[in-house]
C-alpha cells in the first residue's frame, strides 16, 4: 500500500483537472443544442474553490418543462403501459430507486445502479459508460432497452397521438407536433429543470462562513487534500471526466464475476485503454443515492469512502477521517426548486 506521503502530490492536481473541466462544461454549453435548451446563469462565487455552487435558478421554457414532466411520469412510454422514467428514477427519492439494480416491463431486471436524474444536466454526458452525449440521446436508451421500458417510437407515437391533450399541448409547442425529436426535447427540458440548489455546501461556496461545522469543514479539507478533489470537482462534484475503478488496487480481481457491464466505457468506444473506465459519479446528493458505484457493491456512504481511499487514493482511512468525509458529502444534499414530486 502506498504511503500517504505520495499522495501530498494531488492538490496540485487539482488545478488542472479545474481547468480540464471548464473546458469540458464550456465545450457542452456552447454546442449548439445546448445553448437553445439549457442556458445556465451561475451567481458569482464569494470564494475560489474547485466546486462552484449550482444556480438558483436556470432559464428554461416552462410550456416544455410541464409538458416533460408529464411525460416523464407517464407509463404509457413503456410497452405495457407499466413503466414510466419516474419508476427508477423517483423524485421523492433523491432521483432514483434505491435499488442495486432497477426492473423494468414484466420485472426483468436491469444490470447496472440507475443514477439520479437529479442535476444530470450539469454532467458532461449521460449513463455510467457515457454513451449519450446529451439528455436528448439519453431518453430513448431506457425507453427501447428490452428490460426497461421495452418499447419503440412507433408505440410511443400511436398512443401519445390518441391523447387529444397530448396533440394540443405538443402543437402549441413544436410545430412539427408528436415526433420523436418533440418528445425527446420535452423530456430532456424538464430534466434539466431537475436542479437542487441552495445546499449547506453551496451557502458556503457564496460565502456564508457559519454554513458548516467545524467537522463539515474538515471533511471538506480531507476530501482536498486526499486527492478526491481530482476527479470530483466543477458544479456537479462529479459527472464530467472518466476514470478506472482501481487504480491501486484491483478491484475486479477482489470483487470477482466480472460482466461485460464492468467494461464500461470500453463498450461504447471499444478502445482497450477504455476497459473498466466509467463517469466519475456526480456527488450531488450523494447521502441519499444509496446504493453506490455502478455495481451496487457499496451499501452505505462510509463504505463508498473507504473503498474509494483503497482504489482510487491506495491509502487505508482511519474512522475518523471517513465520518468527517461523509459529513462534508451530506452537506451536498441541496433542495428540488419544484418540491418533492410522486
Amino acid at each position: 500500500m502506498l504511503k500517504r506521503s505520495r499522495w501530498l502530490v494531488l492538490p496540485l492536481l487539482v488545478l488542472a483537472a479545474g481547468v480540464v473541466t471548464h473546458y469540458i462544461l464550456e465545450t457542452a454549453q456552447d454546442a449548439p443544442d445546448a445553448r437553445a435548451t439549457s442556458p445556465v446563469s451561475v451567481a458569482p462565487v464569494a470564494m475560489q474553490e474547485p466546486i462552484s455552487p449550482i444556480p438558483l435558478e436556470i432559464k428554461l421554457d416552462a410550456r416544455k418543462v410541464a409538458l416533460g414532466k408529464r411525460l416523464f411520469h407517464d407509463p404509457r412510454l413503456s410497452s405495457d403501459d407499466s413503466i414510466s422514467c419516474a419508476h427508477c428514477h423517483n423524485l421523492a427519492n433523491g432521483g432514483m430507486d434505491s435499488l442495486p439494480r432497477s426492473f423494468g416491463i414484466g420485472g426483468k431486471e436491469g444490470n447496472i445502479n440507475a443514477p439520479t436524474v437529479f442535476n444530470s444536466g450539469f454532467n458532461a454526458s449521460q449513463f455510467w459508460d457515457g454513451r449519450a452525449a446529451t439528455l436528448e440521446e439519453q431518453v430513448e436508451f431506457p425507453m427501447m432497452h428490452p428490460c426497461e421500458m421495452g418499447s419503440t417510437w412507433a408505440e410511443v407515437i400511436g398512443k401519445l397521438e390518441l391523447d387529444a391533450d397530448y396533440r394540443r399541448d405538443f402543437a402549441s409547442i413544436y410545430p412539427e407536433g408528436v415526433n420523436e425529436s418533440a418528445v425527446k426535447n420535452a423530456i430532456a427540458t424538464f430534466e434539466r429543470s431537475l436542479i437542487t440548489p441552495n445546499s449547506k455546501f453551496d451557502r458556503y461556496l457564496r460565502g456564508d462562513r457559519h454554513a458548516l461545522n467545524r467537522e463539515e469543514l474538515a471533511g471538506y479539507e480531507l476530501f482536498k487534500n486526499l486527492g478526491c478533489i481530482s476527479c470530483h470537482q466543477g458544479m456537479n462534484v462529479g459527472g464530467n471526466m472518466y476514470e478506472k475503478i482501481g487504480l491501486f488496487s484491483d478491484y475486479f480481481m477482489h470483487r470477482g464475476n466480472v460482466q461485460s457491464v464492468d467494461y464500461g466505457r470500453y463498450n461504447v468506444s471499444k478502445n482497450e485503454e477504455h476497459r473498466y473506465e466509467f463517469r466519475v459519479p456526480p456527488l450531488r446528493n450523494v447521502a441519499l443515492t444509496a446504493p453506490y458505484f455502478h455495481d451496487a457493491s457499496a451499501a452505505t456512504l462510509e463504505r463508498a469512502v473507504a473503498m474509494m481511499g483503497q482504489y482510487q487514493l491506495g491509502v487505508e482511512l482511519s474512522k475518523d477521517e471517513i465520518d468527517k468525509i461523509v459529513s462534508f458529502l451530506a452537506t451536498l444534499t441541496g433542495v428540488y426548486q419544484a418540491g418533492a414530486d410522486k
